[in-house]
């Protein structure tokens, strides 16, 4: 498939060489790529008054083999266009507000389904021997992907020793909490459009440092992937209102029962330690659990 970057270039390379139709195609595609994107086949075909079939040739045209392939590499290259207006304008125009709920929910379980047939099981394995080889894991992600690293932190903390989730709150902070990671160290960077500068500039301060970069996001053409030793790819809604990170966090619970399922006693006895300094301590309110019997 061709990479993120040469979509445009292909489209301006071959416009010579294309039939009327196809540089409408074309034209269309340059200057509505927003709205493109969503659109089939035949629906683009419409769009600019020409048949699916010259839909389909103009993406072979272009290098790819067929139309699905050449819609995925301009959904990667929207991605990172769409600005937060943007993304709520297409919002509003494909979601019925009689069926908000339905809508979501299904988008949700089209995005978990997309990632499953498209994760890398190979990828997953390493990254599990990565994490448990490491020393230190660290884990990042910033703003709304803050949720996922404080998630991904709090259980992991769980499973393995030395995990540290790295507070954002400036740039200069940032490098003071991984200044000391090395080689034998592992960093998450969580990062989904529109993609952190923070997230990136770190990711690449660990590589130069020789630690192994993991990276939990939506493409192999994600800006943190250059990096990463092993890249896990989780599809998201790049055009919601709200981000949609079903699908990621769904994979993240994937990798946490593989460490566990990897380090099962050491699990079991951290396990047993917080339970009796939970009830030694009293952290949990016995009264909060029991369900009363009055009605």
């Amino acid at each position: 498939m061709q990479d993120n970057g040469s979509l445009f270039s292909r489209i301006n390379s071959q416009y010579n060489s294309m039939s009327k139709g196809q540089k409408r195609l074309a034209n269309f595609i340059t200057e509505h790529y927003d709205q493109a994107v969503f659109m089939t086949a035949a629906k683009l075909g419409r769009q600019v008054n020409v048949s699916e079939s010259t839909t389909v040739r103009f993406a072979v045209l272009l290098g790819y083999d067929g139309f699905p392939q050449f819609h995925n590499a301009l959904q990667e290259h929207v991605m990172t266009k769409l600005n937060s207006v943007q993304r709520m304008e297409v919002s509003f125009g494909r979601i019925d507000e009689n069926r908000i709920l339905d809508t979501v929910l299904q988008s949700d379980i089209e995005k978990i389904k997309m990632t499953l047939e498209q994760t890398d099981r190979a990828a997953f394995d390493h990254a599990v021997d990565l994490i448990l080889q490491a020393e230190h894991v660290y884990i990042l992600g910033i703003r709304s992907c803050a949720p996922l690293a404080g998630f991904l932190s709090y259980y992991m903390n769980q499973i393995i020793p030395n995990v540290h989730q790295v507070g954002a709150n400036s740039y200069s902070e940032l490098f003071e909490e991984i200044i000391r990671i090395g080689e034998k160290d592992v960093i998450i960077g969580i990062s989904f459009p529109r993609y952190s500068m923070r997230t990136l500039k770190a990711m690449e301060f660990a590589a130069d440092q020789k630690a192994k970069v993991i990276s939990i996001t939506d493409s192999v053409h994600s800006p943190i992937s250059r990096y990463a030793s092993s890249s896990l790819i989780a599809r998201s809604d790049m055009a919601s209102i709200v981000d949609s990170l079903v699908a990621p966090l769904s994979l993240i619970n994937a990798l946490l029962v593989a460490l566990c399922m990897k380090s099962q006693s050491q699990v079991l006895h951290t396990l047993e330690t917080m339970e009796r300094i939970w009830d030694e301590y009293k952290v949990y309110n016995s009264d909060e659990i029991e369900y009363s019997n009055t009605r």
